[in-house]
């Protein structure tokens, strides 16, 4: 637990007028007083099941004035989420989610990322041409296990994008070779199982030197999954915040009300906005749902507010 979790949790309030929106998808959303939102949810482009326009019917139904489309490494679901969150009334924040290199599990949330050139959407090229690689390695590596998937199924699974390890383990459950994706992880998948295959990582320094460079804003994503001491936390998200990074998900669908606290206490030490939300991953992840999380997941608009109030210009 991070030193300071049993203060009261600190909730990110709007800093009053907004920003310019510079860029599509950056005007404000109707927001009602007490209108939440989720900064962190995945469609079937990446590692989601649900379609990009499914995502907005979600965020609908769980009455959300915002979301944000945070697929891995690609963008290529923001488009058709931004034509129905348009009919929908509901503001779609297009993002991405990015891996980076470190000994634990380090993720960057990238916010108000446009999908088109840039320096970073560049990046995110490359990074889907050297994960479509590390596919073809992967079922390489299942067939000398005696599991064989062939790429035709994996695409199949994924709809033809953004193929990855969840898609591999729901094929590998509906082939009876595990009994349900988490097993599929464990005993197959995970690193340090037998058909782990390493994907490339940026640095996070330069991760987060990139985003600001496209106009962007990185976050660093559910930072317990650093697994570091308290001191060490606070060090790496010091390290990060001098290099730019914006924000930590503190309110992340996974955590408890402590440790959600400690996280908003390390956030505002450091001078970062507080973000949030699900995780949502559809049926990969089923305990997370669209704005709820777990059920007592709860993202004021005011986390947008003050993230939309870090924007150059």
């Amino acid at each position: 637990m991070l030193e300071g979790a049993l203060h009261p949790p600190i909730v990110a309030r709007c800093p009053g007028p907004a920003a310019k929106w510079g860029h599509p998808g950056r005007r404000p959303a109707a927001a009602t007083v007490g209108s939440v939102i989720d900064l962190h949810v995945h469609s079937n482009v990446s590692d989601g099941s649900d379609s990009p326009e499914a995502l907005v019917d979600l965020a609908v139904k769980a009455g959300l004035s915002a979301f944000a489309l945070t697929d891995h490494d690609r963008q290529d679901g923001v488009a058709a989420a931004r034509r129905r969150a348009l009919e929908a009334e509901v503001e779609l924040v297009a993002g991405a989610e990015i891996s980076c290199n470190h000994k634990g599990t380090m993720h960057m949330l990238v916010y108000f990322l446009e999908p088109g050139e840039g320096p970073l959407q560049d990046e995110l090229v490359r990074l889907q041409l050297a994960r479509e690689t590390r596919n073809e390695r992967l079922v390489a590596r299942l067939a000398e296990l005696g599991l064989p998937v062939s790429m035709d199924e994996l695409l199949a699974e994924s709809g033809g994008t953004g193929a990855g390890r969840p898609h591999m383990a729901a094929i590998l459950v509906r082939k009876g070779y595990a009994t349900s994706i988490q097993d599929a992880f464990d005993r197959i998948l995970a690193k340090g199982a037998p058909a782990y295959m390493e994907k490339e990582r940026l640095d996070p320094l330069p991760a987060i030197s990139l985003a600001l460079q496209s106009g962007a804003l990185p976050v660093l994503a559910h930072p317990l999954s650093l697994k570091l001491s308290p001191a060490e936390m606070e060090s790496t998200v010091v390290e990060l915040a001098d290099a730019g990074l914006i924000g930590l998900e503190a309110i992340y669908g996974r955590y408890n009300q402590e440790e959600r606290a400690g996280l908003a206490v390390l956030a505002a030490r450091t001078g970062l906005a507080i973000t949030g939300g699900s995780d949502h991953h559809g049926t990969y992840k089923p305990d997370l749902s669209v704005g709820t999380g777990r059920g007592d997941l709860h993202v004021p608009d005011g986390a947008l507010a003050a993230l939309r109030d870090r924007l150059p210009g």
